[in-house]
């Protein structure tokens, strides 16, 4: 998609965080479906360590309203993948204090 020419560019979409959002999400489908019995199973086939496939299924627990903005681009500089891999409130609430700038 291209922008009328002279107009600015309001989001910044981070397509490794978009990524690793998708992943998350699969795996968990995967995972819950049954195709799947374990976490360390899927990892395996994924040809990953479980430690990071636990890490990355984390986002899953991210607020949907933070998720919809990390999808739109609309997360500031200081939100990026190291940052929601680490452990976040399980309370939505509190998540974007600890996850930084969300507009």
């Amino acid at each position: 998609m291209q922008l009328p020419e002279g107009a600015a560019r309001s989001r910044r979409t981070d397509n490794t965080l978009v990524k690793a959002l998708a992943r998350a999400f699969r795996w968990k489908r995967m995972l819950e479906s049954g195709e799947f019995a374990t976490i360390a199973e899927l990892a395996e086939r994924e040809g990953i360590a479980p430690s990071y496939m636990t890490r990355v299924l984390r986002l899953t627990l991210i607020a949907p309203d933070l998720v919809e903005a990390i999808l739109d681009g609309k997360q500031g500089p200081e939100v990026t993948l190291a940052r929601v891999l680490e452990p976040l409130p399980s309370a939505w609430a509190a998540q974007p204090e600890h996850l930084g700038q969300i507009t």
